[in-house]
């Protein structure tokens, strides 16, 4: 389950406004793939990624993984990795929604933080997250996710077996090169949490969105694993990926 469940969260985190990123800093970053010797220098933000209106809407989302990569192999290799090699070219489908922010409390009685823009679009992470974690591991599997009211960057994922997967974003930014691309990267720390044991790990979710037409987006998405100082092979790797994937995202109304 533990290994599943850490291929899983790859994909939870890609459907979260961002600290700005010096201009075409992400998309450098993707162009420069697969050679990523650290982390880019993202900070936390306390609101909610905001999406362009152009996904707004419910999709039917295809992911699929077209290549992995042990950068480390065979020195370290990521809890995992060898079994994710059968999803190598499967399409995973499920679906997912983005939709306008609810407004909260303090922004409607407090004239100093009200915002003019209306309609800003975020994902539905409650909804997305149980589709997707669902698709990959069974209705029986997954309880329930929960999005923490106050905090969007925290999410627990209820699984049998009395099982938790808890995952906080704690980096996040955000490119708009034009109208019709998108590019956002986040930092992600992973606890997954078993009755006996605990694993840690730390993910980043790189993605570039692209509008096809207004029924299809499309999307090249990396994710990077990097162990956490608890791991006993941490010190080995430090700052460097421990395993990379990238996946190719079709999303359709």
């Amino acid at each position: 389950m533990k290994l599943v469940v850490i291929f899983l969260l790859n994909l939870l985190l890609i459907f979260a406004s961002p600290q700005p990123t010096q201009a075409g800093e992400i998309a450098d970053r993707l162009a420069a793939y697969p050679n990523w010797n650290g982390k880019l220098n993202i900070s936390q933000t306390d609101t909610d990624l905001i999406y362009p209106e152009w996904i707004a809407g419910t999709w039917t989302a295809t992911s699929i993984l077209r290549e992995q990569i042990a950068p480390l192999a065979p020195k370290v290799v990521t809890p995992g990795f060898e079994k994710n090699e059968k999803y190598l070219n499967q399409p995973f489908t499920f679906k997912v929604r983005f939709q306008p922010q609810k407004p909260s409390i303090p922004s409607i009685l407090s004239l100093s933080s009200f915002s003019p823009k209306k309609n800003l679009i975020v994902a539905d992470r409650t909804f997305n997250g149980e589709n997707i974690a669902k698709a990959y591991l069974g209705d029986e599997e997954v309880l329930s996710v929960k999005v923490s009211e106050d905090n969007p960057n925290r999410q627990i994922t209820f699984l049998a077996d009395d099982n938790q997967l808890i995952s906080t974003i704690t980096g996040r930014s955000q490119e708009t090169p034009n109208s019709q691309e998108f590019l956002t990267t986040e930092i992600t720390q992973q606890l997954f949490q078993r009755p006996t044991s605990i694993y840690l790990n730390e993910v980043e979710t790189t993605t570039n969105y692209q509008l096809i037409t207004s029924n299809k987006v499309t999307a090249k998405q990396v994710t990077a694993i990097y162990l956490s100082p608890e791991d006993p092979e941490y010190f080995k790797a430090i700052n460097i990926p421990v395993a990379l994937y990238e996946y190719e995202l079709i999303l359709e109304k």
